[in-house]
């Protein structure tokens, strides 16, 4: 089987936007793209049937962290890897479990070596390593892995992000030589992706766009962004590693974003997106449009019976009405989450599938400079 292709297939003229494909062992991915998270082996509240029918989904995610715990290994290695395992025939990203595990603060301790942490089910401890989280990755099975990294906070101070970055990458060495130095698990080709680190110093960005890119790995990851840093310096850093990263690899801006970041960051040349928001908003009863933002539990939508939204090709989005899906989640009924959730993936996915044509067609910074003050709207 063959290593991930990327085909720049349109460099924006007014911009650094591009549109591309990603080629994998199990299928190709339009990019810029946006990939539902499934934490746990699932997209919280949404089907795979309906990640592929409805949201239009080409490639998720699966947490490291998550399914290291519970299914666990023996579970998802017995199965085949995850794609057998929740019956999902595309590609597949998987994390490092370094986020979830930055995000354990108070039960976790880093060391040279890896990091100690405390399951957040039942307070096992547990030792997470470059080379173990090479090999776990391999068994979950996902097209691409990511290395493992420590994510430091936002507001990182210089000292604090350089050692951070430098353990980063002693731990980006460890993790080739693991992954060089094993198989592919089951008969398709696994891709390793390292992360950029240095916090919000441009100096340390700029040093680990270097260091990563000279592995020469199939793309790049630019993490430790959206962790609680200014929105103007996410901006002026994802625009930095962009100008440092090679141009004909995909780059993957980690956790990000709302909408307008997604544009944002389209514009400065991101090709990969993940985010929980979609999802996490939707179960709290916001709702993305084209035409703005829609908090479903206002009371002025009690007697809207008109479609959720009936734009973007979604058809449950055109199925359903307000009022309904307004009445499920006040009554904290199930489908109201499944509903919510599909309606804003599918609106993302919409999203930049429409950046993409803009691209393709050559207007993208125009159509740009138009979708992000209808999209932030309060309807």
């Amino acid at each position: 089987m063959a290593k991930l292709q990327f085909e720049l297939q349109k460099k924006d003229d007014n911009s650094n936007a591009r549109a591309g494909v990603i080629q994998t062992d199990h299928g190709k991915i339009e990019t810029p793209i946006f990939m539902p998270v499934g934490t746990v082996g699932s997209v919280k509240a949404v089907s795979q049937l309906q990640l592929k029918q409805d949201v239009k989904a080409e490639i998720i995610l699966g947490n490291t962290y998550h399914l290291y715990l519970r299914p666990g290994l023996q579970t998802l290695e017995l199965a085949g890897g995850l794609h057998r395992f929740n019956a999902w025939d595309r590609p597949i990203l998987t994390d490092s479990g370094g986020f979830q595990v930055f995000s354990l603060a108070k039960s976790r301790k880093i060391t040279e070596d890896g990091v100690i942490f405390q399951s957040h089910i039942d307070g096992s401890k547990h030792l997470f390593t470059p080379e173990n989280v090479m090999d776990t990755q391999r068994i979950i099975g996902g097209d691409i892995i990511m290395a493992f990294d420590e994510c430091p906070p936002g507001g990182s101070d210089f000292h604090y992000a350089k050692k951070s970055m430098e353990l980063t990458h002693r731990w980006l060495d460890r993790c080739v030589s693991r992954f060089e130095s094993t198989n592919d698990k089951y008969g398709y080709t696994q891709n390793l992706f390292p992360i950029v680190q240095g916090g919000v110093h441009p100096d340390l960005r700029k040093i680990s766009c270097e260091y990563i890119s000279s592995k020469e790995a199939t793309g790049n990851a630019i993490g430790g962004l959206s962790v609680g840093e200014p929105i103007e310096k996410m901006y002026e850093i994802c625009a930095l590693c962009c100008e440092h990263l090679p141009q004909n690899k995909p780059r993957y801006l980690m956790g990000v974003g709302t909408p307008w970041n997604i544009l944002e960051a389209i514009e400065m040349g991101v090709d990969m997106f993940d985010c929980v928001m979609p999802t996490r908003n939707g179960r709290n009863a916001m709702l993305f449009t084209a035409n703005g933002i829609i908090n479903i539990d206002n009371k002025k939508w009690e007697h809207d019976f008109s479609p959720i939204d009936e734009t973007i090709g979604c058809e449950m989005s055109a199925f359903y009405s307000k009022a309904y899906l307004k009445h499920l989640l006040k009554a904290k009924e199930f489908l109201g989450l499944t509903i919510a959730s599909v309606h804003n993936l599918a609106f993302y996915l919409w999203l930049v599938k429409e950046a993409r044509k803009h691209i393709l067609l050559g207007d993208f910074v125009s159509w740009k400079k138009n979708m992000i003050p209808q999209m932030q709207q309060k309807l």
